[in-house]
């Protein structure tokens, strides 16, 4: 009996398969690689000099952001900071991330990065977000409102136990 499983080498019809990744992927994984680099430059210094310059380019990643994108980020930055300030900041292919013993928690993505309508507030599986069998883990955000700071203080207190 003959397989009808496609060959590696042709994995279907021309117009299923793979294009590669788009130029804003390409991009996010140069940026993560420059992150690596970064932090092994940084091997030989203290933990609370590596904690200060990873702090100073989270800072400087939002002031580089669009008006809108980057309103969203320092809120967002404020918020995690005053919330959990146990969570200590970091680049995450070129965006805002917060960790907790090492492991991202959660992270902020601008709309500009991928071209998208909103920017978002995601959050990892190192979160303790869980509620029941189906939770939610990113957030759509086009703006904040008093009441959407207060649920998002919530979450990132809950996220980080």
């Amino acid at each position: 009996m003959k397989s009808t499983k496609p060959s590696a080498g042709n994995s279907g019809p021309a117009d299923e398969q793979y294009a590669g990744f788009s130029a804003e992927e390409r991009a996010a994984m140069k940026e993560h690689a420059q992150e690596q680099k970064k932090a092994v430059a940084r091997r030989g210094s203290s933990k609370a000099e590596k904690e200060s310059a990873a702090e100073r380019d989270v800072l400087a990643k939002i002031a580089e952001m669009p008006e809108a994108d980057r309103v969203l980020a320092e809120r967002i930055h404020d918020i995690v900071k005053s919330a959990a300030p146990g969570l200590k900041s970091k680049l995450w292919y070129g965006m805002p991330a917060y960790t907790k013993d090492g492991k991202v928690l959660c992270h902020f993505q601008s709309a500009e990065k991928f071209k998208t309508r909103y920017a978002s507030l995601g959050f990892s599986d190192e979160a303790t977000l869980d509620d029941g069998a189906m939770w939610p883990v990113a957030y759509g955000l086009r703006e904040l409102t008093a009441d959407d700071e207060k649920r998002i203080r919530a979450l990132i207190e809950k996220a980080a136990g």
